[in-house]
């Protein structure tokens, strides 16, 4: 089955390969960056776009997102204005469905008067058009749609907007919470994240093979859906094989998350969670009221990363995942005192690609430190599961504590129950937020996000179904060290 959902993913697999080989081979040189994109676009047809000069534009554009992007744009996520230009922006239309009837619903319907008939059709004039739908909902054959950009359905935030002049997407720092959404929806690819992966090739370049320090690698546990055909085990083998010293379940931290948000929950009586970065920004910048209330802990990914470094105090970290969104968490926030770099799934495999790792041909690495609890993090709902297991290991009863969640998937449920908690009328007491529908097994970094892809991850979560997480926190306390 395809590696990647779409050919957009595909094409900047191909960029972030050719990136990446330089990088860890020390051979950037303007001409070697230049060619990405004539070695990428090669002379004859286009296939993309109108010609194949735009399409090299284009290319060079994404080489340099994938360099670190604009260092003066604070976000994350960036358009490429050179491929923002194919989708309509027409918003309220009548389309061909229109049959001319006699009820003239849609006029009778509309606040502005904005709909006229001409030659027994519906016309909508755009100066008095406030785009409110009531002519859509009144047609009785659903011949006027609402035109919107996939890049602004897909952002919730609002943090999207069309530039009146240029018709090209613009991003509002003050409202994007770096989700990525955008980045997965767009069909042209004309929105990306800026890509860290030559700093993520020169830490395992400069260790020497780990002799001038270590270098640690915390997964994801959703990486265990990103190969639908291929064992989790060999794609950890392919992990180790990029130049890694060790690796470490980002799950094996979050059983020490759950374990202190149960504690902080007693403490609190309400609380919102803090290991979704994307969540707590939207917190942050939409209901600064409920700030106070966001879990004072670090993200598992954090909290790993926290963990390594007190027994290896030289070490270098990088993180892999499927979020966009941790990439300004190790930037911005506290995670980066202790990570040093974020990479995605989809950077992990042009990694895999630039060194012709074969994961097939990988030998089989076990991770079991972490309990299922967890592992469960990467799915909606299994935070709060984790943190009812923590609460019956601590052994608090219904008497002293109640648990009462409500998991949020996606940041429109968020919204929801944001809204509710900052009027007072949010009946639930703990609220786990995920920006991505479905969880992290959703994010937008996934290579795939099928439904086998689903299935792996099912099957790797429930293989420690037998360890707490006090075991799992303790077997941290029996180690010599990570590498031991």
């Amino acid at each position: 089955m395809p590696l990647f959902d779409t050919d957009v993913q595909e094409l900047k697999n191909k960029v972030l390969r050719e990136v990446a080989a330089l990088a860890f081979a020390d051979e950037f040189t303007p001409e070697n960056t230049l060619a990405i994109a004539e070695k990428l676009i090669p002379e004859g047809k286009p296939t993309m776009r109108c010609c194949i000069y735009k399409e090299r534009a284009i290319i060079n554009q994404r080489v340099k997102l994938a360099l670190g992007g604009n260092p003066s744009d604070k976000n994350v996520v960036e358009v490429l204005p050179i491929a923002c230009d194919e989708c309509p922006v027409e918003g309220i239309m009548v389309t061909q469905a229109c049959r001319g009837c006699i009820a003239h619903r849609c006029q009778n319907a509309c606040p502005r008067n904005a709909i006229t008939i001409v030659d027994r059709h519906a016309v909508i004039d755009k100066e008095k058009c406030v785009e409110c739908g009531r002519c859509a909902e009144a047609c009785s054959y659903s011949a006027i749609i609402k035109q919107t950009r996939p890049c602004i359905r897909a952002c919730k935030p609002k943090a999207l907007s069309i530039d009146k002049e240029t018709r090209k997407a613009t991003i509002s720092e003050e409202k994007c919470i770096s989700c990525g959404a955008c980045v997965y929806q767009c069909p042209f690819g004309a929105i990306s994240d800026k890509s860290f992966i030559t700093r993520a090739a020169q830490i395992l370049r400069d260790s020497d093979n780990n002799r001038n320090y270590r270098v640690y690698a915390v997964i994801a546990p959703s990486v265990a859906g990103q190969y639908a055909d291929i064992d989790v085990k060999q794609v950890l083998g392919g992990i180790l094989a990029l130049g890694f010293y060790y690796l470490v379940e980002a799950a094996w931290g979050a059983d020490f998350v759950a374990d202190l948000e149960a504690r902080e929950l007693v403490e609190k009586g309400f609380l919102t969670s803090s290991c979704c970065p994307a969540f707590v920004s939207f917190i942050h910048k939409n209901f600064p009221g409920l700030e106070n209330n966001v879990s004072t802990n670090l993200s598992p990914m954090a909290h790993m990363a926290m963990l390594i470094r007190r027994k290896d105090p030289s070490a270098k970290i990088i993180f892999i995942g499927p979020c966009i969104a941790k990439k300004a968490e190790t930037l911005y926030g506290d995670a980066g005192k202790y990570v040093d770099c974020t990479i995605t799934f989809e950077e992990m495999q042009a990694m895999f690609d630039a060194k012709g790792i074969d994961l097939r041909q990988m030998p089989s690495i076990t991770l079991d430190r972490a309990s299922y609890y967890g592992r469960v993090f990467a799915r909606c709902g299994g935070l709060a599961t984790a943190v009812e297991q923590a609460l019956k290991e601590h052994g608090v009863t219904d008497d002293q504590f109640t648990l009462k969640a409500v998991s949020c998937s996606g940041i429109a449920d968020c919204n929801v129950a944001l809204l509710k908690a900052s009027k007072g009328k949010l009946a639930e007491n703990f609220i786990e937020g995920m920006a991505c529908e479905s969880g992290c097994i959703g994010g937008p970094a996934c290579l795939s996000h099928g439904a086998r892809n689903r299935v792996q991850f099912t099957k790797y979560e429930k293989l420690e179904t037998g360890r707490t997480i006090a075991d799992s926190i303790s077997s941290l306390d029996t180690q010599t060290g990570f590498g031991g």
